[in-house]
């Protein structure tokens, strides 16, 4: 038998027992980890958890399709007043707010992949559906900032007067009032349920807001006689929404790349060193699957335990990751033995490997 020791654990599915306390009369000193679990009532079932994931994809579905809604019912009435009005700055405010009404539909289809369960040849899932999709959004967010410059650096060159006025004021209140709203909720949903696209999404519709008041100056400046006032707004727009591209892009290149809150890792680390057992924590690595986490982390207990005893430990570290890190769904926990003076390295045999 190796003297390595791998364990994913997912309490009742592979082990057949439950985390309910009168099935584990434990006399060892495990008592704080204990008194915690009862402090927090949870249960680690694979039913619980995949409820769990359902409920994420559906909460953010609901925010889809609400926002979807409200910013579609506002994009229609901006396309009013844009034929009747001409202004430029408004068909870009109004572009815009229909291309992010859209990115509901790459988000929709990445939660309901996500819902799917893992095979043979995708054995994560399909989570990194939503990390596709937040890169369908930088995408529809860059092409709209292209069309909203095209529009009013042609309207510099042919100026135009904008007409009705008064509506093209009130639809760009509108368009603020209903980008705000929904970012406002997809912001709060996304940070809920850990899904970086749907955060991206409420970003960019907050600058969409923004960008929807400086309509308003567009406007003003028209009503005073200065055509150029439009245009130069338009341009405005375009800069602005240039700028939530950067934020979008960065924050989906992060999460396409496996990137994690440093913080994260160290309260990962904090919760394994207050395990009973664990010597010292080795490598660590935690990564998002769609707006889930998984756990990779190897840790050093006393060579001379048992292998019953080395499981134990493993157990009760994957238990404390699951409380100690918010929306981590699974962890892989690898048990080390402590080196002792004199005794080879028992991962030589891999160093190869590695160096290759």
């Amino acid at each position: 038998m190796s003297d390595r020791h791998h364990h994913e654990h997912s309490h009742g599915r592979d082990h057949g027992h439950s985390h309910e306390h009168r099935e584990h009369p434990r006399p060892h000193p495990r008592l704080r980890h204990r008194l915690a679990h009862l402090l927090t009532p949870h249960s680690h079932e694979t039913a619980d958890k995949l409820d769990s994931a359902l409920e994420s994809s559906a909460r953010g579905m609901r925010a889809l399709w609400v926002s979807l809604a409200v910013l579609g019912a506002t994009a229609l009435a901006q396309a009013v007043v844009v034929a009747l009005s001409g202004s430029v700055a408004l068909l870009g405010d109004t572009v815009h707010n229909t291309a992010d009404a859209l990115t509901a539909v790459p988000l929709g289809i990445a939660f309901v992949l996500g819902r799917r369960a893992a095979t043979r040849r995708f054995t994560y899932g399909y989570g990194r559906a939503e990390d596709l999709a937040g890169i369908v959004i930088v995408l529809t967010i860059a092409a709209s900032a292209a069309f909203a410059a095209w529009a009013a650096i042609d309207r510099l060159f042919d100026p135009r007067p904008v007409e009705h006025v008064p509506a093209v004021a009130v639809a760009a209140l509108v368009g603020f009032a209903g980008n705000e709203w929904v970012a406002r909720y997809r912001i709060r949903v996304g940070r809920s349920i850990g899904s970086a696209a749907l955060v991206a999404d409420g970003l960019h519709a907050r600058t969409d807001g923004f960008t929807s008041l400086a309509v308003l100056l567009g406007a003003g400046g028209s009503a005073l006689g200065w055509q150029l006032a439009d245009p130069i707004v338009g341009l405005a727009i375009t800069a602005a929404i240039t700028l939530v591209l950067r934020d979008a892009a960065r924050e989906v290149f992060r999460r396409v790349m496996d990137a994690v809150d440093p913080a994260l890792v160290d309260r990962a680390e904090r919760a394994l060193r207050g395990v009973e057992g664990v010597c010292e924590v080795g490598e660590l690595r935690l990564r998002w699957i769609g707006h889930r986490l998984r756990a990779e982390v190897a840790v050093v207990v006393d060579g001379e335990a048992t292998v019953r005893r080395a499981h134990a430990i493993a157990v009760d570290a994957e238990h404390a990751l699951l409380h100690a890190v918010p929306r981590l769904t699974a962890a892989l926990v690898h048990a080390d033995p402590a080196p002792v003076p004199g005794e080879a390295d028992p991962h030589h045999a891999l160093a190869h490997h590695a160096s290759a």
